[in-house]
Order: structure tokens, then sequence, then C-alpha cells
């Protein structure tokens, strides 16, 4: 039932987005009863922040390699791959176009602040190995390598390779290593 309702939320969030984005329309599509969807998810905004996240955690490993280089390539290309995907597209572009109402705010806060808590980890481990220096801020080493992706989803609409993926990571660290020396 629960992976149902998430299929059927997915679909409807890549096809219409945060805004349109109706529990009545994944209720036609799932089967599942709205009584059922209300009362395993409380409200249309949780079921949302469910749905992007189950998506994302899915086709979004966080790898653990013992290389702070070979995770990152890993991770960046996970995303790529994603943001490169129709649903990829239409998910990016769903919670940053939903509005500046608190309501989206909080959802695109918890959102992102889940998925850079996940990920968060690789850059910990790198720090305890001595791979990156111990002040380095995790969470803006990979806002910084994810940007590129998501501008180049929203903006540009420039395709996402792994050879792209690859130049980032390695003008990220680099960068990030030489500026500590």
């Amino acid at each position: 039932m629960r992976q149902a309702v998430l299929d059927a939320a997915l679909n409807i969030l890549a096809d219409k987005g945060i805004a349109d984005f109706a529990v009545s329309d994944v209720v036609a599509l799932s089967g599942v009863h709205e009584t059922t969807i209300y009362r395993r998810w409380g409200t249309r905004d949780d079921l949302i922040i469910d749905t992007l996240l189950s998506n994302s955690e899915q086709r979004i490993p966080v790898p653990d390699t013992g290389s702070i280089r070979t995770d990152l390539y890993q991770l960046l290309g996970a995303i790529g791959e994603f943001l490169d995907t129709p649903s990829g597209r239409a998910l990016s572009q769903a919670l940053s176009r939903g509005g500046d109402e608190p309501r989206w705010a909080q959802m695109r806060a918890t959102f992102w602040g889940t998925r850079l808590r996940l990920t968060q980890p690789i850059i910990e481990r790198a720090i305890e190995r001595g791979e990156m220096p111990s002040d380095t801020d995790p969470r803006l080493l990979l806002e910084t390598l994810i940007a590129p992706l998501q501008f180049r989803t929203l903006s540009t609409r420039e395709p996402i390779d792994q050879q792209l993926c690859t130049r980032l990571v390695d003008l990220l660290l680099d960068g990030a290593i030489s500026g500590s020396r």
C-alpha cells in the first residue's frame, strides 16, 4: 500500500508539480482510499515530503568506499543520473517552484536538510581519515558540489554526464584541499 501511494504521488508530482498536487489524484491513481492516505501521512505536505525523500533515497544512495574522491564521484554521478531523468527534472523543478509561502519553504527546508544530513557522513569520514581539513564545513562543501547540477537542471537545461561530475568533484576537492595548506 505505501509503495503504491508513493509511486502514484511521484507520478503526480512529475506531471503536475507541487503546487497542483492533489491527494484525490493519488487516490485515483493508486486505488488507496483517501482516509487511509491521511491516516498514514496526516497531511498532503507530509505525503509530498515522504515521496520526495523516499524516491531520492532509493535513487541516490550514500556511498562509503573509503575514499572521499570516490564517494563524491559516485554520489554526484547518481545525482546527475537522477536529475537527467524526466522525474528527476520534474521533482527539482517542483521543489524550486513551490513558492515562498511558509509551507513551501518548510517543505524545501525539510527535503534539502534531510538529504544533506544523509550525505554529510561522507565528508565527516573524510575528515576522520585525514583526507579533508578538520575545519571543513560538510554542508557547504556538499551544497557547492550539488549546485552546478541544479543550475543545469533548472536554468540551462544542459545535459549532465559523468565527465562533468568527475570534473566538478576534482575541482572542488583540489580547491578545498589546497586551500587548507
